[in-house]
């Protein structure tokens, strides 16, 4: 159950569904999980697990599901013949293809992807990346994409929110937000990115002390504790997201000289 506020998909607080509204809420709203071997039941066969949303939803019968698996396994690059293995016989990028196609098997209309490529190696990373753009294309689908990897935002998102203990501190298009950087949380996180080019360098921002409590963050700007830029202000007043135009959104005294 949520805490406080409000989950909204299509101006509809899912928070407060429940029974028919919010079964149909689900086959809309799928979600592609960081670990792509514990998020797969070990006791069934990938073919089972990627069909398992059609059983529960009813759709088509035995024979039409397994149909309709084989195709779902063919958008995302698996052969069939890997129908009946299971979990621990597949590498990671397999095993999250599997998880990508059983996202897939409701047709929705938004996928959560929580660090989707986190636990893969580099090789596999890209290659999953330039699946999951191919059928946000083909399928006309909505990423919500959560990373801590700045270089991965930047090659998958259009638009980025930057969070800092649970606030949106910074809001932008992908351009904007790697062009003309505004918040201080935004550009020490853009200067810990390496330039993958031989002698240049970035010139570092080194944050002070520890990440706060979340539970019980610090008044004022939840950031102010650790900024190199901050002001009085900034212990005592917690700054608004306001545009700083071009729907560049940030939340910071100093953008805006308080």
């Amino acid at each position: 159950e949520a805490t406080s506020g409000r989950i909204l998909y299509r101006g509809r607080d899912i928070a407060s569904m429940n029974g028919r509204e919010l079964r149909q809420a689900r086959r809309q709203v799928q979600i592609i999980f960081q670990d792509p071997f514990s998020s797969l039941d070990p006791r069934k066969c990938i073919g089972e697990t990627i069909g398992k949303p059609l059983e529960i939803f009813g759709v088509g019968s035995g024979r039409e599901r397994e149909g309709m698996v084989d195709v779902l396994m063919e958008k995302v690059g698996l052969s069939p013949r890997l129908y009946y293995k299971y979990p621990h016989e597949l590498d990671g990028g397999r095993r999250q293809r599997v998880g990508i196609a059983r996202a897939l098997s409701l047709s929705p209309d938004f996928i959560v992807c929580d660090e989707p490529v986190s636990s893969l190696d580099v090789s596999i990373q890209a290659q999953i990346l330039n699946l999951l753009q191919e059928l946000q294309e083909r399928e006309k689908l909505t990423y919500l994409f959560v990373s801590h990897d700045l270089s991965v935002v930047k090659h998958i998102s259009n638009r980025i929110a930057v969070m800092y203990l649970g606030k949106i501190v910074e809001s932008a298009s992908s351009p904007d937000l790697f062009h003309d950087t505004l918040h201080p949380y935004s550009q020490a996180l853009l200067a810990a990115v390496p330039i993958p080019k031989l002698n240049r360098r970035r010139e570092r921002i080194i944050l002070e002390g520890g990440v706060p409590s979340p539970i019980a963050p610090p008044p004022g700007c939840r950031f102010h504790t650790r900024c190199p830029q901050r002001m009085d202000i900034c212990a005592s007043e917690e700054p608004r997201l306001v545009d700083a135009g071009g729907g560049h959104l940030v939340a910071c005294h100093r953008v805006f000289g308080a």
